[in-house]
């Protein structure tokens, strides 16, 4: 037990001052190795890489053509086309209403978040500059409408959170529906009338809008594609996985090719998009690969039994234990799905049982454990939260206080309410 806590503080450790978990996670794995009376070069090339190997060769296609049909719906200008018409039909006094409804209908359509906020971040400016709202406001708007409620609680959603669960118990995108719009009404509006809150505060204080350093980001081009054209591909994904059923890879698959056919006089240039998401999809496979191979070593020492009995034996419903478990791993590891592919590798069968012997719903376990990942991942050292600040050209100082109330004190009290929901049998 001690030599787990201490992989796992190692883990965190590491990863917050800014070191890769990829080298990071087996020498965490190391210690909970050695800790736990494991062969160390057997932990590492066996057990270590059996658990990275079979999450990539079970996720992989979903991540590369994810991250392919998010790079073209970027350099096609279709994403743009889209934050830009939204942002817009909210106009200026609306500002933070329409960058988070911009996010929110780009995520919820199969973008990746990263791509989001580098094909929203101009818009918002400008609609910040227009509206004179804080910059500081600016990162925690994109952040609930990229990083939340479409991420892990919107039934049908196709980002890899939503989709991690489906295997470990039989469910699929659309699960526990109920418990998924309850916690997202409760993560989009109590974020959305946090940020006027914070909005009106800033503004008494004469804190208001001031332009960014780099004069590039302010720029938005004025060639963008026809907005319904560019909505059909987001609508091809969700329709072909939600209502026909199509397997995730087909629906993605169907999406590019719609992408393809309407910018057709533009495809010189989709062999460099195409090798781009496909690159940026190696890193992110192999970061998330790297922290369920941590969780496989750690399942394989005996500690690990003991562990689950105290994860299992937490007072009341089943399910508060699986958020806990889900949480802490996500917050360990700075990775909404690295943290729940650990503790689904690890704990999976357990909780699949516990649904079968109690009555409780696979698709309730299904849905907390898609909105557990979703709490403490948004931890300082969280990738995205990252790359957000620095794209924006802000600092934690700035605004991580207002990116953790709506990424992380918001989605946890979303989560209580969900689990609240299925322990009346509401799902």
């Amino acid at each position: 037990m001690f030599g787990i806590l201490l992989g796992l503080i190692l883990l965190m450790v590491l990863a917050y001052l800014g070191w890769s978990i990829i080298w990071v996670a087996p020498i965490a794995a190391g210690v909970v190795a050695l800790t736990g009376g494991l062969d160390l070069l057997d932990a590492y090339t066996s057990t270590y890489m059996s658990g990275f190997v079979g999450f990539a060769k079970d996720w992989f296609p979903v991540f590369m053509l994810s991250a392919i049909f998010g790079k073209l719906m970027e350099d096609t200008g279709m994403a743009r086309s889209v934050a830009e018409k939204l942002s817009n039909l909210m106009g200026k006094d609306r500002a933070i209403l329409g960058v988070l409804i911009a996010c929110a209908v780009l995520t919820y359509g199969g973008i990746s978040l990263f791509v989001v906020v580098f094909a929203v971040y101009p818009l918002a400016l400008s609609l910040f500059r227009e509206a004179n709202i804080s910059r500081k406001l600016l990162p925690p708007t994109i952040a609930l409408g990229a990083f939340t409620f479409t991420m892990t609680a919107i039934p049908g959603t196709p980002q890899i959170q939503n989709l991690i669960p489906m295997p470990h118990f039989e469910t699929n995108a659309m699960a526990a529906p109920i418990m998924g719009i309850a916690a997202a009404l409760v993560m989009a509006g109590g974020g959305y009338f946090y940020l006027i809150w914070r909005q009106k505060q800033l503004t008494a204080k004469g804190e208001l809008y001031d332009e960014p350093k780099d004069k590039s980001a302010m720029t938005i081009e004025d060639d963008a594609p026809n907005f319904i054209l560019s909505l059909i591909p987001l609508l091809t994904v969700l329709i072909t996985l939600n209502v026909f059923e199509w397997d995730i890879v087909v629906s993605l698959i169907t999406g590019i090719l719609v992408i393809i056919l309407f910018n057709i006089s533009k495809i010189k240039g989709f062999t460099g998009s195409v090798n781009a998401g496909a690159n940026g999809s190696i890193t992110a496979i192999i970061n998330t690969s790297a922290a369920v191979g941590f969780g496989t070593v750690v399942q394989a020492v005996p500690g690990f039994e003991r562990l689950t009995q105290m994860l299992m034996n937490v007072p009341g419903n089943p399910l508060f234990s699986e958020a806990v478990a889900v949480n802490l791993l996500a917050g360990a590891t700075g990775s909404a799905s690295g943290g729940m592919g650990i503790a689904l590798e690890a704990l999976g069968p357990q909780y699949y049982e516990i649904a079968m012997n109690t009555g409780i719903s696979p698709e309730a376990f299904h849905r907390v454990a898609s909105l557990s990942s979703g709490g403490l991942d948004v931890l300082p050292h969280n990738g995205a939260v990252l790359t957000l600040l620095t794209v924006t050209a802000m600092t934690h100082k700035d605004c991580y206080k207002d990116i953790a109330v709506v990424g992380i004190i918001i989605p946890v009290i979303s989560t209580v309410v969900a689990i609240l929901l299925a322990t009346v049998g509401i799902y």
